[in-house]
This record gives structure tokens, sequence and C-alpha cells, in this order.
């Protein structure tokens, strides 16, 4: 009985210094995510994010679309909205510039690698400021619409002294294409959009 004792307590002992090394929360600002992160030593931690943006979905677009119809007109349809209607003549070739927007909000999903670059001490009675910086991989999209790119990222946070919680403000701009696309067309630009991903993160540390 008292092994069974002695294993349980060690076993208890075991998985709640593995749990701290865990954290779960929310991420708010360019979007809404599920925040993940997990410290592997004293300096370095992975974080993973998924959830809605609306960031990369903003703006709208003008784009060329060639057409050869024998019928008097033409008209073009994407996203369940009727975007362009334009002339033909038989047998001849069209260019139309057809306006298109891009979905409001898109699924998101980012994966980052993460150091601690310094720690500050500059309220020691109410807890300790910290800023990281890291790097990473971002996708998302939506029906029609996807974009893909690295990521940085830089953070201001603060650990509360008598809470396991850290609030922290980020900057995570993506680098890299977007992609809109229908039955007949594809068209890349860069996704300027994501160089404004901004949030704040609170978390609890397991």
């Amino acid at each position: 009985m008292k092994k069974f004792a002695l294993l349980l307590i060690t076993a208890l002992f075991a998985t709640t210094a593995f749990a701290q090394e865990f954290s779960a929360g929310l991420r708010v600002g360019s979007g809404i995510q599920a925040v993940g992160q997990y410290k592997y030593n004293s300096n370095c931690y992975f974080e993973a994010r998924f959830g809605g943006s609306w960031i990369n979905g903003f703006g709208t677009k003008s784009h060329s679309y060639e057409a050869i119809g024998g019928d008097d007109s033409i008209g073009f349809t994407d996203f369940g909205v009727q975007v362009g209607h334009f002339g033909t003549r038989a047998g001849e070739i069209v260019l139309a510039d057809i306006a298109y927007y891009k979905p409001s909000i898109t699924a998101d999903f980012t994966l980052l690698h993460n150091w601690r670059v310094l720690t500050m001490d500059w309220t020691p009675d109410y807890g300790d400021w910290f800023f990281d910086a890291g790097a990473g991989v971002n996708v998302g999209g939506s029906e029609n619409f996807a974009y893909v790119g690295v990521v940085g990222m830089a953070r201001l946070g603060f650990n509360f002294p008598d809470v396991p919680l850290t609030l922290a403000v980020d900057w995570t701009p993506s680098f890299g294409p977007s992609f809109v696309y229908g039955k007949k067309w594809c068209e890349a630009s860069f996704n300027s959009g994501g160089l404004a991903n901004l949030g704040i993160t609170c978390t609890y540390n397991f």
C-alpha cells in the first residue's frame, strides 16, 4: 500500500511538472483564434493558432477577363454575386474589367517557433514583463480565396504573479501571396492584409 501511494504521488508530481509546460488561451484582434503553446525549455516554445481572420479578406479588386462569345452579352458570376457584365460580337475576343470581392472572414492557421528575448523587471510588485520574437508559417482562405506566407512575430507580455495567466500584445506580419480563383481564371497577388496582423493574447499556464 505504501509503495502504491508513493508511486501515485510520484506520478502526480511528474504529471503536474509536465502540464506546466503547456499554455492555452484566446487571441483577439485581426481575428479570433484559439492559442496553444508548448514550452520545451526556459527560453523557447512552439505556438499554434487556429480560428477566423478578417484582415486577409477585406478589399475589392478588378480582374481583366478574356471571353470568346457569339452572344450579344455575357454575365459573369462568382462568390454568389453578379460581378461583371459585358458585350461581345461573334468570333471576337473581348477584354473586360470585372470587379470581384474577397470573402470577409477566412479560416486561418499559424504555427510559430518563439524565443524569449528579454525579461524586464519594470513592476516587481505586480508581475514581470517579457519580450518574445518568433518565426513560422501562415495559411488560410475561404471559398475561391486562399493565402500562404512566412510570418515573423514580436510580442510584449506580462505574467501575473498570483494567478497562472499571461497577457500579451503581438504583431505577426505575414509575407506571401494570395490567390483568387474561379472556374476559368486564377489571379495571384501579394497578401498585403497579412501585414496588419495585430492581436492581444491571454493564456492560462497549466
